[in-house]
């Protein structure tokens, strides 16, 4: 059975292409315009075709007729409650240009990712200009927040989802269930790598982080460095016995008495990102890579939920075509 296949655009180091992957996507190409994350990319999933550039000279006109989904984590300091939230009127907001993509190579279905500022209410003209563009296009839309929490991730972490189909796909569309059991606390996700190093106090420390994360932010370039977040969520960390003023370059070892910092590694599974994901360059360039992930926990559950609405949408017109066949007979 051929797999579905997708487009993703502002890939990053690949949280949602992870997750789409393992839903049953096939990637026929992922656009990055950072080299870091292009060589996160390539160096985990070196047969993926990576495109490095800007997205704005990118043309998907080439993938028309051929790609199953389009997807992408279009930046969030437009709409992020941290920023100035300027919404259309900020250079960086790159829906225009997916719009202008989703028009050059028509997929069956769309999944973009943002901030879950962009449902503020201020942002409500914007979006119903966006759904009437995808509307006029063909699609049925549907706006969701999600929490990676709802679907084994160890933080909470709230986004914005938004989903358009086709509309003889989207009728058969339903947003993934949430997950019957509770994520793993930070205690137990990190207790492997806090031992790793032979540290004495691991299994007091995990008694301590008996919960779940807030959300990971990986910052800007011009602003946020390698720390765990603003004022409110180090002290949440603080909570769970984590120091979050910063990265530690590996895990405590014998002796250590105070609370632990994380090291990049226990950050990008705390996103949901496998043990064995990578990640390029210097500290702080790569938590902003991990910070700025989608998990792929949930972009898997999403997936999941499109392909089975992609099958369903084709198997219904399989057989409305059958019938017709037998009608004219």
């Amino acid at each position: 059975m051929a797999k579905f296949t997708s487009l993703e655009i502002c890939a990053g180091a690949g949280g949602q292409a992870l997750g789409l992957e393992k839903a049953g996507f096939e990637h026929i190409a992922l656009v990055e315009i950072e080299p870091l994350a292009c060589q996160t990319l390539r160096n985990n999933r070196p047969k993926w075709n990576v495109i490095e550039g800007d997205l704005k000279k990118f043309s998907a006109s080439p993938f028309k007729g051929k790609i199953d989904l389009f997807a992408g984590g279009v930046p969030c300091p437009p709409f992020s409650i941290a920023g100035k939230q300027l919404g259309h009127l900020d250079d960086r907001d790159l829906f225009p240009e997916a719009l202008r993509l989703i028009k050059e190579c028509n997929p069956k279905a769309i999944m973009l990712e943002n901030v879950r500022g962009l449902l503020d209410p201020k942002f409500e003209d914007y979006r119903e200009e966006i759904i009437a563009e995808l509307e006029f296009l063909g699609y049925e839309c549907d706006w969701r927040i999600l929490n990676a929490a709802d679907y084994g991730v160890s933080q909470l972490r709230r986004r914005a989802i938004l989903i358009a189909l086709k509309r003889k796909y989207f009728k058969h569309f339903k947003w993934p269930n949430k997950s019957s059991s509770s994520p793993l606390t930070i205690g137990e996700l990190l207790y492997d790598e806090m031992n790793s190093l032979g540290w004495s106090n691991v299994d007091e420390w995990k008694k301590k982080a008996n919960g779940i994360a807030p959300t990971l932010v990986g910052g800007s370039k011009k602003h946020g460095g390698a720390d765990l977040g603003p004022t409110r969520a180090k002290s949440a960390w603080a909570e769970l016995g984590v120091d979050g003023k910063g990265l530690a370059d590996s895990p405590p070892i014998n002796g250590f008495k105070t609370f632990p910092k994380l090291t990049l590694k226990m950050t990008s599974l705390v996103q949901g990102f496998p043990v064995n994901w990578n990640f390029e360059g210097k500290k702080t360039p790569a938590y902003r890579q991990v910070g700025n992930a989608f998990p792929p926990p949930v972009a898997k559950a999403v997936g999941k939920s499109i392909i089975k609405a992609l099958a369903n949408g084709e198997k219904s017109n399989s057989k409305k075509s059958s019938l017709k066949k037998i009608t004219k007979r």
